[in-house]
């Protein structure tokens, strides 16, 4: 199912804060922001084909090897929430995705999460090639997704804009 205009991307999963992902300060805690992310990546890739059985079968699974995640507002216990996923880009043995996870109430953003995942030989624990079955998932998946501007939140990078201290040198700079 494809969001809404208040829910770009493409729903993959839907859940709510059980108790356990309760912090101190009564909402939901970073750790569980993340987890719940990684379950609709789950999601995603069930779609495309890679399911415990399949990475059984073929000994081809999924690494991420980078992740960003963006706190835009609180959820607390019992909040149904509903996560949606934009392909950014992918190439023979990548993919770069996109997540905004929505209070399902309002649809007011919670939080977003950028990933960069790499498709793994379990046998030599090297990137290797998506299947062409997988491969031709994504292509469908990605070209039914609207083309635009990236999302604000993707390649963002920390940084304090005047520090009163810096450990390191020249700090914010590539």
């Amino acid at each position: 199912m494809t969001g809404s205009p208040d829910l770009p991307g493409t729903e993959v999963y839907r859940g709510s804060v059980v108790s356990d992902w309760i912090d101190v300060n009564r909402h939901m805690n970073v750790a569980y922001y993340l987890l719940a992310f990684d379950l609709a990546v789950d999601a995603l890739w069930s779609r495309f084909g890679i399911t415990e059985e399949s990475i059984a079968r073929t000994h081809g699974s999924t690494f991420a090897v980078e992740s960003h995640v963006t706190y835009q507002s609180e959820l607390a216990l019992d909040d149904e929430f509903v996560i949606t996923t934009q392909v950014l880009a992918y190439d023979e043995k990548r993919l770069h995705q996109f997540q905004r996870m929505f209070r399902a109430e309002d649809s007011r953003l919670a939080a977003t999460c950028e990933w960069m995942n790499l498709h793994v030989d379990l046998r030599q624990r090297k990137v290797s090639p998506w299947p062409k079955s997988v491969l031709d998932k994504i292509a469908v998946f990605s070209a039914e997704l609207p083309r635009g501007d990236a999302p604000s939140e993707a390649g963002r990078r920390m940084r304090i804009r005047e520090p009163l201290y810096t450990g390191i040198s020249p700090y914010g700079e590539h």
